[in-house]
């Protein structure tokens, strides 16, 4: 069966959008949601004051907003590592919290799916024919919990 989510208050797969509430510690500082990591690190070496604005968002909303003013200079590498870096924050965020980690580890080998209807990148899409990376990167981080997990258990 098929994991759908995209809404952050959806339940029980809410959570594994990236505007769900769920802060985590990363490159040294604490950030509310991984959505206001994501959309940071696409200023933080061309525009650093415009990427604390972001930072400092009130919701991933506001942040996400920020992140596609195309008024600002975006780092030139960005198309190369944005990948990498959703990777980066999604991984802390379900390293940080267990709830998150097991709910992601109970889909087992389920395709999930971010239901984006208006997404073709990170999700579906309105008619399915999107690239699905994010849900892409959560079954790439699901195995990294289950490999840890698994180390864990061969420690004990």
């Amino acid at each position: 069966m098929t994991i759908y989510f995209y809404i952050a208050q959806e339940n029980p797969y809410g959570c594994f959008s990236n505007f769900a509430y769920y802060g985590f510690e990363l490159d040294g500082k604490w950030w509310s949601t991984s959505e206001h990591y994501y959309q940071t690190q696409k200023f933080i070496t061309t525009e650093p004051d415009w990427a604390l604005r972001i930072s400092r968002a009130k919701t991933p909303t506001e942040a996400a907003k920020m992140g596609r003013d195309r008024s600002h200079l975006l780092r030139s590498d960005w198309e190369e590592v944005k990948d990498a870096i959703m990777t980066k924050a999604v991984l802390k965020k379900f390293q940080t919290h267990k709830q998150l980690s097991d709910i992601l580890l109970a889909t087992g080998d389920e395709l999930i799916v971010e239901n984006s209807p208006v997404d073709y990148y990170w999700g579906c899409g309105r008619d399915g024919t999107g690239k699905n990376r994010l849900g892409e990167i959560l079954m790439n981080v699901r195995a990294i919990l289950l490999k840890d997990e698994s180390k864990k258990q061969e420690l004990k």
